[in-house]
């Protein structure tokens, strides 16, 4: 956990965001860059970082990203991933550098053994993502799904109705048991949300 603030329609909060790192003793990808380049750095190690993967472009994910992509791997970088519909949340706090690779509906990652794949939900973000690893029985849902319910809406590029639909028809398929691993908060599971949310 990393802790800034969130900057969004002329307002500020302090938060605290989870910074996910998967992977072997080996390498890794980082999910979400939020605050502090040292304090990913801290938790990756001697790792080889094979990308850094943002679930959406919100200021308190992305900020330092650039950052983050240079100084891994002993300054050789790596690419940061992205769902192009989040471009103009990503230009609010990035005008001068771009992400490296857009994230795609269905894609696999593969680090460390383990298979990461991208489920787009919209609603939170226009391009927000989830990725769901089946070998591990989790899912890292960025600020699509909390314990306690969806993410956030009524900022600009939100909308409440998007957000629920996303998580009924791509994360509530998934098994109950399921690990929901958040990007804020403490975790939950598949099937305490769908019970939350009358599904």
């Amino acid at each position: 956990m990393t802790s800034g603030t969130f900057c969004l329609d002329g307002e500020t909060f302090e938060v605290d965001n989870n910074v996910w790192v998967v992977g072997d003793d080996t390498e890794c990808v980082v999910i979400d860059a939020p605050h502090s380049v040292e304090d990913i750095l801290a938790v990756v190690g001697e790792r080889r970082v094979k990308a850094i993967v943002c679930t959406h472009a919100h200021d308190d994910h992305v900020r330092v990203a650039p950052a983050l992509r240079e100084a891994v791997n002993n300054g050789a970088g790596a690419p940061i991933l992205l769902h192009p519909d989040d471009r103009p949340l990503w230009e609010l706090t990035h005008t001068q550098y771009l992400w490296d690779v857009d994230l795609a509906d269905g894609q696999t990652l593969e680090v460390g053994g383990t298979t990461l794949r991208v489920l787009h939900t919209p609603g939170h973000a226009p391009g927000a993502v989830c990725l769901y690893a089946p070998d591990l029985g989790c899912v890292f849902t960025g600020d699509t799904l909390f314990n306690g319910g969806p993410g956030a809406t009524g900022r600009s590029f939100s909308d409440r109705p998007t957000l629920e639909a996303s998580i009924r028809a791509r994360l509530f398929d998934l098994p109950g048991d399921t690990v929901v691993h958040t990007g804020h908060g403490e975790d939950t599971t598949i099937a305490a949300e769908r019970e939350r949310l009358g599904a």
